[in-house]
């Protein structure tokens, strides 16, 4: 696995508010469906709702008695990768270093192929070959015009 990360997502509670917040800061981003992308830097920064980030990164977000959560940080790193097949080799040697698969690889709505494994203190990591979003030689991703505002 190459030591850099691709995509940071922010599992919100209320997306136009998040970006609104965003806008106000300056920052100026693509909204597609239900989630909105900022390039920052050689990465970019991803605004999904919370509650659908931890389902599909496989995890299990309960709540305690006074309404707050327990587990997930509502957070998820992403890692793209070059091929379909670096996806299993990833998701391998993770689960080989103590990762636990929360989310095998399948097939994405987006054309792609991805998994998801949480670290030993519960950070998720997606793994995933997305050919909406190709790799500099650097590692680098741009983030793609969707022709959207």
């Amino acid at each position: 696995m190459e030591q850099r990360i691709s995509l940071v997502t922010l599992g919100v509670a209320d997306l136009a508010r998040a970006r609104a917040f965003y806008e106000r800061l300056g920052w100026r981003g693509q909204q597609v469906e239900e989630t909105v992308f900022y390039q920052a830097g050689g990465l970019a920064v991803v605004l999904w709702s919370r509650e659908k980030l931890a389902e599909d990164a496989g995890i299990t977000e309960d709540r305690k008695g006074d309404g707050s959560r327990d587990g997930f940080g509502g957070l998820a790193l992403a890692h793209n990768v070059r091929s379909r097949a670096e996806v299993d080799e990833v998701l391998t040697k993770a689960a080989a270093a103590g990762a636990r698969i929360t989310r095998p690889a399948r097939e994405t709505f987006y054309g792609g192929y991805a998994g998801c494994f949480a670290d030993p203190d519960g950070h998720v990591w997606e793994i995933a070959w997305n050919p909406g979003f190709p790799l500099a030689a650097d590692g680098t991703i741009t983030v793609p015009d969707f022709g959207r505002p």
